[in-house]
């Protein structure tokens, strides 16, 4: 049976009034391992809040393609 990944992107923030930053990207089969995949490949700073979006979820406003 086939893994259907999806791509998630990465924001996280180092303080509360601080606005979200892009920090990348991950790939995962579902939202639980997005999580895990993003934890571990971003830690390397002592974020307060860090989340992933389904790029698929994501809202263009001025969309390149």
């Amino acid at each position: 049976m086939p893994i259907n990944n999806k791509i998630y992107e990465v924001f996280a923030r180092f303080k509360y009034e601080e606005p979200l930053h892009y920090v990348g990207n991950v790939t995962a089969p579902d939202d639980d391992l997005a999580k895990v995949y993003a934890f571990n490949t971003y830690n390397e700073w002592a974020w307060i809040e860090m989340i992933a979006v389904p790029r698929e979820t994501v809202v263009h406003v001025i969309d390149p393609a």
